[in-house]
């Protein structure tokens, strides 16, 4: 008889224990703030360069209403949207010039980064205006930098990331391919050019899909909805050159709303 009044005293303590550590749990939970806010980061790619309809405010940054992040705020309403991405921006600028909205409220980020990092445009540039054999060279120059040094910086990136919105879902998204092989252009680069060009957007975006997964991000592969829309497809989302000249090989506003903002919206 004492041996089971003793265990059934013994049962009835730890179930009440574990009622009153579930109770405090549940109350310290409730009091825990909610992380909503939005924070948008990166390069031209999510500011919104030849999306047209720029922010005068954001000055050379070039936010546009029509990109994607603005887009997704307009239709979800997070409880905050901060739109840092600004053209030309590259990781370190990511790093010590676009991370101040972040913070413990913050539940979503958006990122495009690592292209400028690349010598996107210098390599988009030799492309056009110099010989074939200069474009090559120049693309092979940048893939070699995707490959050995390009990891190392999207690391520090994230990891800043990481570091000051801990409760974020982080959505890292690629760049499109430029260029349909075999497509309806006739002239300007040869299709030697356009495949090297193609095949270092193929690259940087695996690396980037790599170092994302690495850190726990979730990677948006763009090119699932720029397929048929590339450069030479008929059905262009993204510019050839322009005038201004920064707008060029940019996404459209098409290719946002078409392009990136579905892709963000699933991963999101």
């Amino acid at each position: 008889m004492r041996l089971s009044r003793f265990a059934a005293l013994t049962s009835a303590f730890f179930v009440t224990t574990a009622l009153a550590l579930t109770g405090a749990s549940a109350a310290a939970s409730a009091q825990l703030p909610t992380a909503t806010g939005y924070v948008a980061l990166g390069d031209s790619y999510s500011s919104g360069v030849g999306a047209g309809s720029y922010d005068s405010a954001s000055g050379t940054c070039k936010r546009s209403s029509k990109a994607y992040p603005a887009l997704w705020a307009a239709a979800h309403s997070p409880s905050s949207f901060r739109f840092t991405a600004c053209s030309g921006a590259r990781t370190g600028d990511v790093v010590s010039g676009q991370l101040g909205p972040l913070d413990s409220s913050t539940g979503l980020v958006s990122i495009t980064v690592g292209g400028n990092d690349a010598g996107f445009a210098d390599t988009m540039t030799t492309c056009a205006l110099q010989s074939e054999s200069a474009c090559l060279a120049r693309v092979a120059q940048a893939r070699t930098y995707i490959d050995n040094t390009l990891p190392g910086k999207l690391d520090t990136v994230y990891s800043a990331i990481s570091q000051k919105a801990p409760a974020a879902h982080v959505v890292v998204l690629g760049y499109p391919r430029f260029y349909k092989i075999g497509g309806s252009c006739f002239a300007g680069l040869s299709e030697k050019s356009r495949t090297a060009i193609d095949a270092a957007a193929d690259d940087i975006n695996g690396v980037i899909a790599k170092r994302a997964a690495d850190h726990g991000f979730a990677f948006a592969d763009v090119n699932t909805t720029f397929a048929g829309h590339e450069l030479c497809s008929g059905s262009a989302w993204l510019h050839s050159v322009t005038y201004p000249v920064d707008e060029s090989y940019h996404p459209t506003s098409a290719g946002h709303s078409g392009g990136y903002l579905p892709v963000f919206g699933s991963a999101a």
